[in-house]
């Protein structure tokens, strides 16, 4: 404040100089002229050509001033007089209130009550005078000196203001913060305590809550006859007495019946016949009777009401422009059909049906020949006169099929409609569309009649010459196809129907040839042959049951339009999509083709095999093998199908000849000699088995060959067979991992826990990168209660097997189950950085979780790995632990699907259905496990690998493992 008393002070002594100076110069003293010397004055005065000095005014020294006329300042105005604003303020709408404005503004308020010792005047006191450029200058170096003096305080200013606003907020925190220590306890709430919590009441009053609503008492109708025979000077009751129970909403409570002719009297009986029929009529349609009691129907009570209101729910300034748009194209062009149209289904929306029609009957008659407004007047109308309004729109349009159409569907009876049709025949003989309608009314025999009728018509309709076909004898079918195909030479659907006929009656040798000359006459017309077209006339062929047809056209139209070098790969693709939609004929039309033109073809041979596996029977397929084998003699996958086959029939004779042959086939094949091995053991031919291992080490070793032997001797029994079996093989083939693992177990089996240790140690040594060797001495460490040493083994297989997401797996489930769930959750996140695409750590991390965040992070895995089973698995058993049956047997479904291979979903899924399905259900699941023989899984692999279970079949595994799952999620 002190700098804007001293600024004032500059501004008043630059003033009062300036003033000074004025006053000298006006005082009627000369002014002051520098002397010129004489050869300036005759040669140039010296201020010509330069600026004028601040505040000159020409003339003012000799006493001139300056004058002002009348047109400068406009012409002279009275106070009472407007102003030019048309709009302006009150208070300023007149030129007195102007003037007395302007006057306020100019005179500067120099009370002594506005004065302050230390501010100075409130005001500036100068502010009527110029703003001058010494003015400017003080300004500019105050507002210096003002911001300089305010950075120096600008620290000290902040730090009082947040202290002064954290204090505040102390003083009057905000109800946010006020309850977030309650917020975070509840995170501590069970779900029970949530649901005992109880509802809030109602807060309002008695009178509020239930409000009385107004009661009408209906008047008795001894108050009407009282009144009438009260006086004889008027024969009706005055209004204003109460005569309301007449004036009821309902209609035909005021008909003349009610009032005696002439007397002014009231029939009180009907009054009371005409209240309860209209009682009984309003009861009758919102109500029906149930022993006794009246139940009202709400569905149909709302359906009624909404009938009552127009449908349109748009804004009614909308409806009017359009009304308005609609009437002007009217009015413009009246012969213009779709204005008639729209205008009357712009009525129709709103609600005002009866204007819609008279519209449209407005329409027809100023568009006669249009076909639409007659049809949408006839959609308007009710029954009757709907009829009548088409029976016009026939007699100005005789030639119209939709009219005709129409006119039929209006018909009730069946009698009526066919004499409509038939009178449309009269009319337009040339419509096939008139035809099928009238068809399909008919019996065969009269149908039959009328569609010799309706091909010689038109004879172009492909359509009416089949039907005819289907409805003639054998003898005559072909002579109308042979005249259809004469009359349109160009249609495919003649020649196939007349090959189903030949099919159909036993003449299947006639159908290849039909199909070829049909080939040959199309192309004779110039029709291009499409392939996809006429493997889709296959198909629907072969869903008709024609399979000698579907064959003869797959054979002849398969290998048009393609190159050569695609022929396979787009031949197996058509077999899958025939596949796909159901259509097993051509599926195996195409591989049988396919295998005539590749006979060698490993492939083909093994994809028709499989189509004969999942689709056809067990002797086609086994007929197949037979000439698959034949053909490719070194495909050992085919001999051990064949070989399969053959034992799952129970013919283990039949298969131990198909593997005989396969040895000569295929001498020393390491998968025959095994295949030989299971036949055998499987069998409960112990003996054989081992001589064909021991012939198989000798001639074919192999560390498979040696580790078979090894586990025939183990599930026999004979451990110490077993165990030379395998030093011998590990001298062979030390660094096979599962000779190792097997050491191992059969030592932990005769409870030999030093040796065990040794063995997975040393194999560890030759197979460090085995994460099942690293998973058995982990566990093995855990069961002897050495749970350091067990995490020091997965800490050390981490290093040498990085980015493992078993090893983390089972390093979380260690520490998980020694009760430290703590560390199991970090070692989690660790797992989930290094593998973040892993699905088995995202299917545990969702089961770490607290209940309330498994689905939270569900999603998250969902994320991450969208297809891996393991994650659907888990997202399943989430949807089961809620309850929430029918999703969980979604994603059971979605997993099976995904990975059939998988064990632990078959037996999850399989314990599921037996805690929530019902019989078919689970035999369902059991048939497709068995179907899909699964062989992975942490849970099923513990089970089918053991040793008292190596004889057992996928059903019994499937039943064991399910028995050993319990829900403890």
């Amino acid at each position: 404040m002190a700098t804007t008393a001293s600024k004032q002070g500059t501004k008043i002594v630059s003033k009062a100089s300036a003033g000074g100076a004025g006053a000298t110069a006006a005082g009627g003293g000369a002014p002051i002229i520098p002397l010129a010397s004489p050869l300036m004055g005759k040669k140039k005065k010296p201020f010509l050509g330069m600026p004028a000095p601040l505040g000159y005014v020409p003339g003012l020294g000799r006493g001139a001033t300056g004058f002002t006329t009348r047109s400068d300042i406009g012409p002279a105005r009275d106070a009472n007089d407007p102003v030019d604003d048309r709009h302006a303020p009150p208070g300023k709408r007149t030129v007195g209130d102007q003037m007395k404005k302007n006057q306020d503004d100019d005179d500067e308020d120099l009370n002594d009550t506005n004065y302050d010792e230390f501010n100075g005047y409130a005001g500036s006191l100068f502010s009527s005078g110029p703003y001058e450029k010494d003015d400017e200058e003080a300004d500019a170096i105050y507002a210096a000196l003002d911001k300089r003096m305010d950075e120096r305080r600008k620290e000290r200013r902040e730090l009082r203001e947040k202290e002064e606003i954290e204090k505040y907020r102390m003083e009057r925190p905000k109800i946010q913060q006020q309850f977030s220590d309650l917020k975070r306890k509840l995170a501590e709430v069970s779900e029970e305590e949530w649901l005992s919590i109880p509802e809030v009441g109602d807060a309002r009053n008695k009178r509020q809550r239930n409000p009385r609503h107004e009661k009408l008492t209906p008047v008795p109708d001894s108050f009407f006859s009282k009144h009438l025979q009260s006086g004889e000077n008027h024969s009706s009751v005055d209004p204003l007495q109460g005569l309301g129970g007449l004036n009821t909403p309902y209609p035909g409570s005021m008909t003349p019946g009610l009032m005696t002719p002439g007397t002014g009297e009231l029939d009180m009986r009907k009054i009371g016949q005409a209240r309860n029929t209209l009682m009984d009529m309003r009861l009758s349609q919102v109500s029906d009777s149930v022993s006794g009691q009246t139940v009202v129907d709400p569905k149909g009570y709302l359906t009624d009401l909404n009938s009552m209101i127009p449908t349109y729910g748009g804004d009614i300034s909308d409806i009017k422009k359009a009304r308005l748009l609609l009437k002007s194209v009217r009015e413009t062009n009246p012969h213009h059909p779709p204005a008639w149209i729209a205008s009357a289904r712009l009525e129709e929306v709103t609600g005002k049906l009866q204007v819609a029609r008279n519209l449209i009957m407005k329409g027809t008659e100023m568009c006669p020949k249009s076909e639409d407004v007659w049809l949408e007047a006839a959609r308007l109308q009710p029954g009757d006169t709907a009829k009548a309004v088409v029976a016009q729109a026939v007699r100005h349009m005789p030639q119209s099929v939709r009219i005709y159409i129409r006119a039929a569907e209006l018909e009730t009876d069946i009698r009526a409609k066919k004499r409509v049709l038939r009178k449309a025949l009269e009319n337009v003989s040339k419509s096939v569309r008139l035809w099928k309608a009238a068809v399909e009314l008919e019996e065969p025999e009269d149908a039959r009649i009328m569609l010799s009728r309706a091909v010689e018509c038109c004879p172009t309709s492909v359509e009416l010459w089949l039907a005819l076909a289907r409805l003639e004898t054998y003898e005559n079918a072909r002579r109308v196809l042979n005249k259809a195909r004469e009359n349109i030479p160009t249609d495919r659907h003649i020649w196939i129907t007349a090959a189903k006929l030949e099919e159909a009656n036993g003449n299947t040798q006639m159908v290849e040839k039909i199909i070829d000359r049909a080939i040959t006459s199309l192309r004779a017309n110039g029709v291009e042959i499409n392939r996809d077209q006429w493997i889709q006339d296959a198909e629907e062929c072969d869903k008709a049951g024609s399979v000698a047809t579907c064959q003869a056209v797959i054979r002849a139209v398969i290998g048009i339009g393609i190159e050569e070098e695609d022929r396979k790969h787009t031949w197996m693709e058509d077999a899958d999509s025939c596949v796909a939609h159901g259509a097993l004929e051509c599926a195996r039309a195409i591989y049988a083709h396919a295998l005539q033109v590749f006979p060698s073809k490993k492939s083909v041979w093994l994809r028709a095999a499989y189509f004969e596996k999942n689709h056809g029977t067990r002797e086609s397929l086994e007929a197949l093998l037979q000439r698959a084998v034949a053909h490719c003699p070194k495909a050992e996958v085919l001999w051990l199908m064949g070989a399969k086959s053959k034992w799952l029939a129970g013919d283990v004779p039949a298969a131990r000849s198909i593997l005989a042959l396969a040895f000569q086939a295929n001498p020393n094949s390491e998968e025959i000699w095994l295949a030989a091995v299971k036949l055998e053991s499987e069998n409960n031919e112990y003996e054989r088995a081992r001589r064909l291992l021991a012939k198989a080490r000798s001639s074919a070793p192999t560390a498979r060959v040696f580790m078979k032997s090894v586990k025939l001797e183990w599930v026999l029994g004979n451990i110490e067979a077993a165990q030379d079996l395998c030093t011998e093989a590990l001298k062979h083939y030390e660094d096979f991992p599962k000779l190792w693992m097997m050491r191992g177990q059969i030592e932990e089996q005769c409870e030999n826990m030093d040796k065990a240790r040794e063995a997975y140690n040393q194999g560890l040594k030759k197979c460090p990168h085995s994460v099942a060797l690293w998973l058995l001495l982990s566990r093995l460490e855990e069961r002897v209660g050495q749970l350091t040493r067990a995490r020091a083994i997965l800490e050390k297989s981490r290093l040498k097997n990085p980015q493992c997401a078993e090893l983390w797996l089972e390093s979380v489930r260690l520490e998980y189950r020694a009760g430290l769930k703590n560390i199991s959750n970090t070692l989690m996140a660790k797992a989930l950085q290094e593998c973040p695409n892993s699905g088995i750590l995202w299917a545990e991390a969702v089961f770490l979780e607290a209940r309330p965040q498994r689905k939270t992070k569900s999603v998250d895995a969902l994320k991450k790995c969208e297809h891996d089973p393991h994650v659907l698995l888990a997202v399943a058993k989430l949807f089961w632990s809620e309850r929430k049956i029918t999703k969980s047997r979604e994603w059971f479904l979605r997993t099976v699907k995904i990975e059939p291979d998988l064990g632990d979903a078959w037996a999850l899924f399989y314990k599921f259905e037996l805690q929530h399905g019902t019989q078919e259900q689970q035999e369902e699941v059991r048939k497709r496990c068995e179907n899909a023989e699964p062989r992975h899984g942490e849970l099923w692999c513990a089970e089918s690998k053991h040793v008292l279970n190596w004889q057992k079949k996928t059903g019994e595994i499937l039943e064991q493992v399910a028995s050993k799952i319990k829900n403890t999620f």
